[in-house]
């Protein structure tokens, strides 16, 4: 009995399954079951469809009452190749791909039901027909230009206008896409041509300004090469003129310093006078020697400055010049100057060494001679400080002055007054020293060349308008040219 309970248990239970299964349906994501065989009211759609939508979810369905369809809500694609003309009357023909499906919604589900429900495989050829016409429509108000430059503009009056009557058919598009325009005329071939060539000609412009400026960079790396090996062989000429120039000035120094102490010698063994004519001729060195050395340097150094001002504008000149040149003539030309100025600087080094080593020498003897000239002028000048000094002398005492340069001339006086005793044998002087004073006395004005001696003399120290003072009387013997004479003092009584 139970195993009776539990087959019939059993099969009760496996007809269940059996009616389960034959009686529930499941709709898959991407599908819609269409049910149909009794009246069902739908959301959004108007009363008596006759059918019953189910998407995503299962359902009940009774088996010989109700029918149930699956309406697939995938993507599907249509290609469009489509022959249309333009409004300038040219064919063309446009290729494109339709991406579209089903709406989700419940509305499009059942115009799509109601359309392709049983021709879902002709649904891409429907809507290629659809776009086809609106596309032909679209393009024929076009022209070739505009569909080129502005392709959205064509999807986008092509998805505006095909979009209500895909409503109507329960689809949606996704995108749309306009892929090639082919021109079995050559028009759109001929458009490209003046923009090919004008890209071409750009091209070549481009190229040929890439080669001038490649050109030009070589051209100015070339005369920078040569600028630089010019500027080098001038450095060196430089130097090696600076190097003459020290040599030559080394030379020199011997003499110059031989000078140099001749001239201390000469200023040390003079007086006071001759320190003073030495300061005055230091000052006089300082005051011309000094700013007309200055001077001459500073005219020396802007010819030099003007002389590089010059090369340097005619280097500038050169090498623009250059640059318009070809490479090859341009380097030519450009290593001929740089040797050509080169040799012109090697000369002046040369000149300027020669210059500097006669200048040096004729430094040398212009300061032996300013050496010898002022030592003479110290020796002068101190002779002329004496005589102003004896000047002086005779203006304050002439007297003494006198008396001195009568002691000095003395021994002439008295051998042009002894002439007059030559002829005189034997003489008797009486009185004692007061006769020997006046024999002398006597002599004295007998002597004519002696007076006159001592006049002249007088009248040197003194000037014309001082009287020439009598000579005082000294006692002394005058020699004749046949020996002494004799003198015999005989005092004289009173």
């Amino acid at each position: 009995m139970l195993y009776v309970i539990i087959g019939a248990a059993a099969a009760v239970l496996l007809v269940g399954i059996t009616l389960f299964k034959l009686m529930w349906r499941v709709a898959e994501p991407n599908e819609a079951l269409i049910i149909s065989g009794s009246k069902h009211r739908t959301e959004g759609v108007g009363d008596g469809l006759g059918f019953r939508i189910v998407t995503g979810r299962g359902t009940f369905v009774t088996p010989g009452l109700q029918g149930v369809r699956r309406l697939s809500l995938d993507l599907n694609e249509a290609e469009l190749n489509v022959e249309c003309v333009t409004t300038q009357g040219i064919p063309v023909r446009v290729k494109g791909v339709v991406i579209f499906k089903v709406g989700d919604d419940h509305v499009s589900i059942a115009n799509a039901a109601r359309r392709f429900l049983d021709q879902q495989k002709l649904i891409s050829q429907r809507v290629h027909n659809v776009f086809a016409g609106h596309l032909r429509s679209i393009v024929g108000g076009l022209t070739v230009e505009d569909m080129i430059r502005d392709r959205e503009r064509l999807t986008g009056e092509t998805r505006a206008a095909s979009g209500l009557e895909m409503e109507k058919l329960g689809l949606i598009i996704d995108t749309l896409q306009i892929q090639e325009i082919i021109d079995p005329t050559g028009y759109i071939k001929n458009l490209a041509i003046p923009h090919a060539a004008a890209v071409q000609r750009d091209a070549r412009i481009a190229q040929a300004e890439a080669d001038r400026m490649a050109t030009e960079a070589e051209q100015e790396a070339a005369a920078r090469k040569a600028e630089a090996t010019r500027n080098s062989e001038i450095q060196q000429a430089a130097y090696q003129a600076e190097r003459d120039t020290a040599s030559a000035r080394a030379q020199q120094a011997g003499p110059l310093a031989e000078a140099a102490a001749r001239q201390e010698v000469v200023v040390q063994e003079t007086r006071v006078a001759q320190l003073e004519a030495q300061r005055k001729e230091q000052q006089l060195q300082i005051d011309v020697r000094k700013p007309a050395d200055a001077k001459a340097y500073e005219t020396r150094t802007r010819a030099e400055a003007d002389r590089d001002a010059r090369i340097s504008a005619a280097q500038a000149q050169a090498r623009e010049t250059e640059l318009k040149a070809a490479a090859e003539a341009s380097q030519v030309k450009i290593a001929a100057e740089a040797e050509a100025e080169a040799t012109k600087v090697r000369g002046l080094a040369a000149a300027e060494a020669t210059r500097a080593t006669g200048q040096a020498e004729a430094s040398a003897a212009e300061a032996r001679g300013l050496a010898d000239a002022s030592a003479a002028r110290a020796i002068g000048l101190a002779k002329a400080e004496g005589i102003k000094a004896r000047a002086a002398a005779l203006t304050a005492n002439p007297d003494a002055v006198v008396a001195q340069e009568l002691a000095e001339k003395w021994p002439d006086v008295v051998l042009a007054a002894s002439e007059s005793f030559a002829n005189v044998e034997h003489m008797v002087l009486l009185n004692g020293a007061e006769g020997v004073g006046d024999l002398f006395a006597k002599a004295l004005t007998m002597g004519g060349t002696g007076l006159g001696l001592a006049r002249q003399l007088l009248s040197t120290l003194q000037g014309p308008a001082q009287p020439a003072e009598a000579a005082p009387a000294v006692p002394a013997a005058a020699a004749r040219p046949g020996g002494q004479v004799p003198v015999q003092q005989v005092p004289i009584e009173e």
